[in-house]
Formats: structure tokens, C-alpha cells, sequence
């Protein structure tokens, strides 16, 4: 498996290539395509698609210091899953996020999984090794115990458990 068959979504999530900070989300979605020697008109399109997957339409002029944490992860995942790559590598991609916006990241995981995509996610906390078919724990830099999760979290089921936040609410 070669590098154009990866994505990654790397710890913090605004920290892009230093040409990424003064790039708005469309450049930043549009950057991973162009290092496929992706037509300017076909990434546009592929672009808009995942502007409106993601549900970013409304902010995609904004650039990363305009955006929330959250935002934030959501362009940083939304730009390793643009060109389609087979595997994801997320490095603690809720690790700074509320409950609701975290489940969130879960699901759009979950969604890639179902299509196929192998995502592979590190993480430190426990509640979101719910969400995973399977939890392999490191100790000491090795392998220490394999977990098939059996009664998995969805995090679908899930969202509408969790209050929205008091911003959302109040617009």
C-alpha cells in the first residue's frame, strides 16, 4: 500500500503544512488532490462533495484560526478522507473535543468504516474505544492485550442522547 492509498488526520488538527495556515478550508480540502495531479474542475467537484458530506458549505472560506476545535478536526478528517484513501491513520482526533462534537467524529469514522475504509485510531480515552470493532491496548510499546468489542457503540444512536451545545441552541 502506497502513500496515495493513506490518509491521516494528525494531532492538532490545525496544524497543516505551514502553507495550510493561510489557506481556507477549499485549499486545504483541494491540497491532497492536487498532489494526485487531480484536474482543477474534477477537484472543485470533489471538493464541494465533501464540503457538503462533512457539512462545512457555510464556513468554507474561513480559514483554520476562524474555526472552533471542532471545526477544526472536521477539515483536518475531512482532508485525509478526500482522495479516497483506503486506510486512515487518526492520531487522538477527539482528544480536545466535547462530548457531542467527539460522538460525532465517531460517526463519520463508523460511516468510512462501513464503505470499507480501514481507520485506525489512537487514542487515550476509554469512551471512545466504545465506538471501535476492535481495541488493541499498547503497554510499555507493545502489544498487550487484543479486544474484539462485541457490543460496539453506534455512535448514530448515540448523537440524540447528547444535548446540543448552548450556542446551538440559542441560534
Amino acid at each position: 500500500m502506497g502513500l496515495a492509498d493513506s490518509g491521516a488526520r494528525h494531532e492538532p488538527a490545525h496544524r497543516v503544512p505551514a502553507e495550510g495556515h493561510d489557506q481556507c478550508r477549499v485549499e486545504n480540502l483541494e491540497l491532497p488532490l492536487s498532489y494526485r495531479d487531480v484536474s482543477k474542475k474534477d477537484r472543485q467537484s470533489i471538493v464541494c462533495d465533501t464540503l457538503d458530506r462533512f457539512q462545512m458549505v457555510g464556513k468554507k472560506d474561513l480559514f483554520p484560526t476562524q474555526l472552533s476545535g471542532g471545526q477544526q478536526q472536521l477539515v483536518g478528517i475531512a482532508r485525509a478522507v478526500v482522495a479516497n484513501p483506503r486506510i486512515i491513520l487518526a492520531d487522538e482526533p477527539t482528544g480536545n473535543l466535547d462530548t457531542r462534537t467527539s460522538v460525532e467524529v465517531m460517526d463519520i469514522f463508523q460511516k468510512l468504516n462501513e464503505k470499507g475504509i480501514t481507520v485506525v485510531l489512537v487514542t487515550h480515552e476509554t469512551d471512545i474505544t466504545q465506538f471501535s470493532v476492535r481495541n488493541i491496548v499498547f503497554r510499555d510499546g507493545k502489544v498487550s492485550k487484543i479486544v474484539d468489542v462485541g457490543n460496539r457503540k453506534i455512535a448514530a444512536e448515540e448523537l440524540p442522547k447528547i444535548p446540543l451545545p448552548m450556542d446551538e441552541l440559542e441560534s
